[in-house]
């Protein structure tokens, strides 16, 4: 799902820098986990089709993933994009660092993102997503999720990509806002996350107008969401499977 031979720069929420070497680590929100059954997810989204996919642990930046959009016929589907949004107007995604990330309280009027706030708006599945604390070279990767289990919905804009030589690429960004009490301590953002009640609004598109949803993006409920410490393994985005959440001995102190 991308451009072949390329290496992309993770942009944070803001205009990207010219293409790096390097993925620029831990971004706000840069690593999330999909590990609940293909079935529950559809039953939480109220999705039609019906999508296959296995468990993941450790879903980065660049890697194919999973939205719910509504279809050209206005009913809910999931499908797999690009975690790192290109908007249309980029004509060469080599040269163009992929973001990750929107900041709610500039999506509506950033370039890269305004159009995508108007007219592509998406869930993004998740049963948690990691965040690190502590200097560097010692980081220390946490795991933040809903204290009642199950799978949450991120809210997220998607682009289509099109270029000159028929090439299409589809992707995405997660929307932030400023961190709840309980985020507090180990990040001043959190992604946006969105109750069920609020689905149909955020998914509808036809208005072109992204102002009746502004008020949704607030920080989720300080009792939403529970922080667990989980094995350093994280870390590679190679590394994959339930172990990476186990807080191994060589991980303490």
């Amino acid at each position: 799902m991308s451009p072949a031979g390329s290496v992309f720069a993770v942009g944070r929420e803001g205009s990207p820098p010219k293409r790096q070497n390097i993925l620029r680590k831990h971004a706000m929100c840069s690593r999330y986990s999909l590990t609940s059954p293909p079935q529950a997810v559809r039953q939480t989204f109220g999705v039609f089709n019906k999508e296959e996919f296995p468990p993941r642990y450790n879903i980065a930046p660049t890697q194919p993933v999973l939205i719910v959009r509504n279809s050209l016929r206005h009913e809910r589907e999931l499908v797999l994009v690009r975690w790192g949004l290109i908007p249309s107007w980029v004509k060469d995604p080599n040269d163009f660092a992929t973001l990750i990330n929107a900041r709610a309280e500039t999506a509506t009027v950033k370039p890269s993102f305004r159009a995508a706030m108007r007219h592509r708006r998406c869930l993004v599945p998740a049963n948690g997503f990691y965040e690190w604390t502590g200097p560097k070279g010692a980081k220390q990767p946490h795991l933040v999720r809903p204290r009642d289990g199950g799978v949450m919905a991120m809210a997220g804009i998607f682009e289509h990509w099109l270029g000159a030589d028929g090439s299409e690429i589809e992707t995405m960004a997660i929307l932030t806002v400023a961190a709840n009490e309980t985020m507090r301590p180990i990040h001043d953002r959190m992604p946006a996350i969105l109750p069920p009640e609020a689905f149909e609004l955020w998914l509808d598109c036809q208005s072109g107008s992204s102002v009746p949803v502004e008020g949704l993006l607030t920080p989720a409920p300080n009792d939403l969401l529970e922080v667990m410490p989980v094995s350093k393994a994280i870390n590679n985005p190679r590394n994959e499977g339930s172990g990476v959440l186990e807080k191994s001995a060589g991980d303490r102190g």
